[in-house]
């Protein structure tokens, strides 16, 4: 069953990148919450989490919704995001 996809995450603030398993049938916004809320963890409270912060395309540039389902956005194994 394909529940999940392995997308390349980059976070330039933190000069970091992550090969994650996310779930196709949460929220990009709920996906986006955990990952800062561990990012806050990993960095010993260094990383603020902050509302203005986005998901972004790597190859595109586009803005991925936090209301949308990761199986409604353009999301697929290999996918390079960032978070902004």
């Amino acid at each position: 069953m394909n529940n999940k996809i392995l997308v390349e995450l980059e976070i330039p603030i933190i000069e970091r990148n992550f090969d994650l398993n996310i779930p196709v049938n949460k929220k990009v916004g709920t996906i986006k919450r955990l990952i800062e809320e561990e990012l806050v963890e990993l960095t010993e409270r260094a990383y603020v989490i902050s509302e203005a912060t986005n998901f972004y395309s790597k190859d595109t540039g586009d803005i991925y919704e936090v209301n949308k389902t990761v199986r409604d956005t353009d999301l697929k194994n290999g996918s390079r995001i960032i978070l902004i």
